[in-house]
């Protein structure tokens, strides 16, 4: 049946081609986000994928699987974005406001969310036996950004490797490559994510878990109600807040608690919040609520990290990201 539908696809039966890509699709894009961190430049990517493998289907001999084959393509190209500088450029709005000294600028500007409606089929189990890391785990935010920080060719090889479970000899074969490359890649990728990804010793409740809902609950109602101290409460120590594309990055509770009182809820302001997901994690639309309209306009995406019974970090996205979860911009507030 696979050589009859590659034979088809070659004819130029362009249902039997979606028949033969088809499944792969969310995981192409999901492996093309990891590599870029951004949803536009993935989905980007994503076809040029598509449109690569069908015009090259004619020289496709069948030595690999239709899915390594297109690894293949779909790392090619986001390495060739990456090294062609072809990423759209980031431009934070100006601030309407002073912000608070930072504790450090980030270097991520370009990350954004990804829905979770996207991860349609992406499993909660590694992908083989010396796969490092879960499907889950190696989507969350804190992971793709840790990737960001390495070169373009590590970020590959270490994504490969350690969340796809491809052999070295594969993925030299899928890079160009030798497996000493390979190697020398992934030791040097596997070090700088030890130092830049959290300890894990905290793990976060289970998705939908009662543990997981009544944290949120409680953030929630914090936030509503612009009760700094009840915030403050559920940040771990050691929390960062965030707001890519602004680099401003702020670490601890009592720093925390110093931005939210002066930036989100200065000048008395409310909000609602609108849950989602994002990268696996909890998320939510805000919306500031407007006594004299009535009406509550989008603030921006909250995405949350949790450890344990602990929130780790809160990264705040523009409103640009709120479509991909089919977010309004605003929201009737009587």
């Amino acid at each position: 049946m696979g050589t009859e539908l590659i034979d088809r696809a070659r004819s130029g039966d362009a249902a039997a081609f979606e028949q033969l890509v088809g499944p792969y699709r969310h995981e192409m894009q999901v492996h093309c986000y990891r590599l870029l961190g951004s949803v536009a430049d993935a989905e980007d990517a994503l076809q040029e994928t598509l449109a690569a493998a069908w015009l090259g289907l004619g020289a496709f001999e069948g030595r690999a699987a239709v899915r390594t084959w297109l690894y293949r393509i779909a790392t090619s190209r986001c390495l060739n974005m990456l090294r062609a500088a072809r990423r759209r450029p980031v431009v934070a709005a100006p601030l309407a406001f002073e912000p608070p000294e930072p504790t450090r600028l980030g270097e991520v500007a370009w990350l954004e969310p990804y829905p979770d409606v996207l991860l349609a089929g992406l499993t909660d189990t590694a992908a083989g036996p010396e796969a490092r890391y879960e499907a889950r785990e190696a989507i969350s935010l804190a992971f793709v950004t840790a990737l960001q920080l390495l070169p373009p060719r590590q970020r590959a090889v270490l994504i490969l490797r350690d969340v796809l479970d491809f052999s070295a000899r594969e993925v030299a074969s899928l890079l160009g490559s030798t497996e000493q490359s390979v190697t020398s890649a992934l030791k040097r990728a596997r070090a700088t994510l030890a130092r830049e990804l959290p300890s894990a010793d905290q793990p976060a409740p289970p998705p939908d878990s009662p543990a997981e809902q009544a944290l949120l609950s409680r953030l929630i109602r914090a936030f509503e109600d612009a009760d700094v101290d009840a915030l403050v409460s559920l940040l771990a120590d050691d929390v960062w807040v965030r707001m890519p594309p602004v680099p401003l990055e702020y670490q601890g509770r009592d720093v925390a608690g110093n931005f939210f009182a002066t930036v989100a809820f200065r000048q008395g302001r409310r909000y609602r919040l609108i849950a989602v997901r994002a990268n696996g994690q909890p998320a939510f639309g805000a919306y500031l609520r407007d006594p004299l309209s009535h009406v509550a306009r989008a603030s921006g995406l909250f995405v949350i990290t949790l450890a344990g019974h602990q929130i780790s970090a809160i990264t705040r996205f523009d409103n640009a990201a709120l479509p991909r979860f089919a977010l309004p911009r605003t929201l009737p507030d009587d």
